[in-house]
């Protein structure tokens, strides 16, 4: 009985998002945003992690989740980066109570881990509620590498 009501509430939850995830990329794009990125943290879970990962060239994930201090600390952090790098890099939020899976298959031992991929590979792994240029640092040379087919030694 809870199986069947937890894979109805995970059909409605995927659901919702998907929504969510239409409507901002179809708003975004008819005000001139890039592509249909959003602006914004973007909750993912379990069950379309690998798909929203898989979308966008240069994502991060935040791991996170609500008791934990340091991942509150970074939440506004991660907003205002997902704002200043709105068509460069994709947000997205993951908290590991409620999707476990995912956590667990990139073995995130604590949080926050901010996990960057890379047309879908995971490329670094950021852990610990760092400061704002220390991680703009990281994601920055993401930014800067592989566009053209290049390496980071050129």
């Amino acid at each position: 009985m809870n199986d069947t009501i937890d894979k109805e509430l995970e059909k409605l939850r995927e659901k919702r998002l998907q929504k969510l995830m239409e409507d901002t990329g179809e708003r975004r794009s008819s005000k001139g945003g890039v592509g249909g990125y959003p602006g914004e943290p973007v909750p993912i879970t379990d069950t379309n992690f690998k798909e929203f990962v898989a979308r966008y060239p240069l994502v991060v994930v935040d791991c996170w989740a609500p008791w934990c201090a340091p991942c509150r600390m970074l939440a506004p952090i991660f907003e205002e980066l997902a704002k200043d790098y709105k068509g460069r890099i994709v947000f997205g939020k993951l908290n590991v109570d409620e999707n476990p899976r995912a956590a667990m298959f990139y073995q995130t031992m604590g949080i926050p881990t901010m996990l960057v991929f890379k047309h879908g590979g995971l490329v670094d792994r950021i852990v610990g509620a760092l400061p704002r240029p220390m991680i703009e640092q990281k994601l920055v040379r993401h930014l800067n590498t592989g566009e053209l087919g290049m390496s980071e030694e050129g």
